[in-house]
């Protein structure tokens, strides 16, 4: 069994009598990784949850992928991501939003030349405009991501469970329809000149400059991704 197989059998493999450990939480139609984001860190700074694993899934989506020690019943899992949709992404429409408790494969060809992949937290923001990579992703880079991950323990589900609960009523990231900017006068952002000596250093420069086209941006994270899966 291939690293990467033996990881998702670890997180997400369902329990001998059909328990759900992977609740997979899809938000998009369009992509908005700044909302879901702000999902990835709540449920970890504010329901004491550990870190789920994030997925860029095509379709012009991400997703949140939790994982459950002891499994729960696929109405429970739905439960679970409802609430934390009514908590977390008030003001979405439904058909934004996808609760599901049968894992899909991943890395997978969503559409041709577009696949699926865990990605890092760092480069999640910079496939906000394409959320799928067009090569498939390296199988140890996707191994060494699942690798820190930690399932939620039921002491865990329980206390995030009765937080849910009793703060029903008050939802903390509620949203409204974006506003479009209006563009202000033009002008020219000089970045300061940088030298590199690591290929890889060079390349998270660039992922994070906002002065950079987001498509160069992307294409230094895709770079970056093909280098984990190498190492």
């Amino acid at each position: 069994m291939s690293r990467l197989a033996t990881e998702f059998q670890r997180l997400y493999a369902a329990g001998p009598s059909g328990e759900r450990r992977a609740l997979v939480l899809d938000v998009g139609r369009p992509s908005d990784w700044e909302l879901l984001g702000q999902v990835w860190r709540e449920v970890q700074l504010a329901l004491s949850l550990p870190a789920p694993a994030i997925a860029i899934a095509g379709e012009n989506s991400y997703q949140l992928w939790f994982s459950v020690e002891r499994g729960v019943t696929p109405a429970d899992g739905i439960a679970f991501l409802e609430a934390l949709s009514r908590r977390y992404l008030t003001g979405i429409a439904p058909t934004r939003v996808r609760c599901l408790t049968e894992p899909p494969a991943m890395p997978a060809e969503v559409k041709e030349g577009q696949w699926s992949a865990f990605v890092a937290p760092d480069l999640a923001p910079v496939f906000v405009e394409a959320t799928w990579l067009d090569i498939p992703p390296g199988a140890e880079g996707q191994a060494d991501l699942l690798k820190p991950l930690k399932p939620i323990t039921p002491q865990e589900w329980e206390a995030a469970g009765e937080l849910l609960r009793e703060k029903a009523e008050k939802p903390l990231l509620a949203t409204a329809p974006s506003q479009p900017t209006l563009a202000g006068p033009s002008t020219e952002v000089m970045a300061p000149s940088t030298a590199f000596t690591d290929p890889r250093a060079f390349l998270l420069h660039v992922m994070n400059d906002a002065t950079v086209p987001m498509a160069l941006r992307i294409e230094a994270a895709k770079a970056l991704i093909q280098e984990s899966g190498k190492s």
